[in-house]
């Protein structure tokens, strides 16, 4: 029954990355194509400034997830109501001061870009993009906690999957139909208004939860302990946009936003092999089965660090030419940036290559044990980040990330090897030269490869060639340095397939 869980837990979301993927190419090529460079850089600089709201989570969410692995480890649905109570409180506060930011938004950004847009284009574009953000806080949030507590995330990867199909479809009726932008991220955001009310639905018919449960005890022992870990998490993924907006042009947002398009592919691709590894390591740590844990959190660390290096090696292989097809007749801006490219896919490969110590630590609840090492890497990134990109434009903005994503993976690294899994630091650093040895081995034999012309299916050509190469290599590297795990997910595949 477990495996067969661990099973959905990983296709579903699997399959829902697919689906993000294509449609996350196919929208924002309607939206470059159709409105221009200046467009898609305001509709991503409005997403990032929406996201700062975020921050406001204070690290509740990674609480509250890890507050209720015990009771519902022991079937305990009282305890389990008070979390999700106390939850509910505080995401709904948080819902009505996102209201307030949104509204002070509406009379602040629409300046800051005033020079590209008038004010009343901007601000409306602003509420219709926000709309979806209020469904989460309100009842979206803390029904996705349980369901991921409760090993159970399949349930809303279906829901998001239908979601996102049904909105690429309209949004590309309405841009068909000549509608504005406004228009289209209307529809967007009561799209995606309506998949947590589904699953608020399927909570309340198959959850006994009192969400009214009266508690005199705070039933979130370390409610306030992640918020360092929120605010670093927040500043690391989101804080590149930001900064780009404020100290550099929305041309070079949009530039950004296209790059990331495959580097957020491959970072989703890496985030569905590990779907339900964390409720699995809580479990295993709230029971303390330690024999059993370094057992599932050695197979781990070494898929992810096998998985990243194989796919961001690639994505560093394929981003340019990529690009080069996907803004094919975009000549309102140069997009065509190799050593930002690559320097991008470097600095992304370290939030998946930490993944696994990140996962440890979350499912411990070591937040405030843990915290000051998220405080550092924020202020790395974002002081280096502003620095770099007045001097070297984009590229400075990729410079604060991998700085902190490199100090960060060590520190968790050796963190994990002190208090959770107890074994030598020298683990870590083979795996990470295998990892340097892999990828640049693939860069190496991929080098002789080129694209036959700018056209998709000249790049899925060159795509094929260059993976075919990057598995073999990762195989054969790995098999001489791992022979044992990869004789393991050989014979998983073999059953799977076979």
């Amino acid at each position: 029954m477990k495996n067969n869980i661990l099973f959905y837990n990983s296709i579903s979301p699997l399959i829902y990355q697919v689906i993000t993927i294509i449609c996350g190419f196919i929208l924002p090529r309607l939206i470059l194509s159709h409105f221009g460079t200046e467009i898609n850089g305001l509709v991503n600089s409005i997403s990032q400034f929406l996201g700062v709201i975020s921050f406001l989570e204070l690290g509740v969410g990674a609480v509250v997830q890890s507050s209720l692995y015990k009771p519902l480890a022991d079937n305990d649905n009282i305890n389990v109501s008070k979390v999700i109570a106390s939850a509910d409180k505080f995401f709904r506060k948080l819902g009505y001061i996102l209201a307030i930011y949104v509204g002070v938004m509406l009379f602040y950004y629409p300046y800051l870009v005033k020079q590209s847009f008038g004010f009343m284009f901007t601000a409306t574009l602003i509420l219709a993009i926000s709309i979806r953000s209020f469904a989460q806080y309100f009842f979206g949030i803390v029904n996705r906690l349980l369901l991921m507590a409760d090993q159970k995330a399949y349930i809303q990867y279906i829901a998001q999957t239908v979601a996102i199909i049904i909105n690429t479809i309209a949004c590309y009726v309405l841009i068909a139909f000549d509608c504005s932008v406004q228009v289209v991220y209307c529809m967007t955001s009561l799209i995606f208004f309506l998949q947590p009310y589904a699953i608020h639905l399927y909570i309340k018919k198959y959850y006994a939860l009192d969400r009214k449960i009266h508690y005199d005890v705070e039933p979130i022992k370390q409610k306030w302990n992640g918020v360092a870990q929120h605010v670093a998490a927040v500043i690391l993924s989101g804080s590149d946009t930001v900064v780009l907006t404020i100290f550099s042009t929305l041309a070079n947002v949009s530039i950004y936003a296209i790059y990331f398009l495959p580097m957020s592919g491959a970072r989703l691709v890496i985030m569905s092999m590990i779907s339900g590894i964390e409720a699995l390591i809580g479990n295993l740590w709230a029971k303390q089965d330690l024999k059993e844990l370094r057992k599932v959190f050695a197979w781990t660390e070494w898929l992810i660090h096998t998985g990243t290096t194989l796919i961001f090696t690639l994505t560093a292989v394929l981003i340019v030419p990529f690009v080069q097809v996907y803004t094919h007749g975009v000549s309102d801006a140069n997009y065509i940036q190799p050593l930002f490219g690559i320097l991008l896919v470097a600095a992304n490969s370290g939030h998946c290559l930490r993944l696994p110590y990140n996962i440890m630590i979350l499912a411990a609840g070591h937040y405030k044990q843990t915290q000051h090492n998220y405080i550092i890497a924020a202020v790395i990134n974002i002081v280096i980040s502003i620095i770099g990109v007045k001097q070297f434009g984009l590229i400075g903005v990729t410079l604060g990330t991998m700085a902190a994503m490199v100090y960060q993976t060590v520190w968790m690294a050796w963190y994990n090897s002190k208090n959770f899994i107890q074994w030598p630091m020298r683990n870590f650093f083979k795996q990470m030269a295998v990892n340097v040895v892999s990828a640049v081995s693939i860069f190496t034999v991929t080098g002789y490869f080129n694209m036959t012309g700018v056209s998709y299916l000249g790049w899925v050509v060159l795509a094929i060639k260059a993976t075919v190469c990057g598995v073999f290599v990762v195989f054969l590297i790995n098999y001489i340095f791992y022979k044992e795990f990869v004789l393991k997910i050989t014979d998983k595949i073999m059953k799977r397939f076979c």
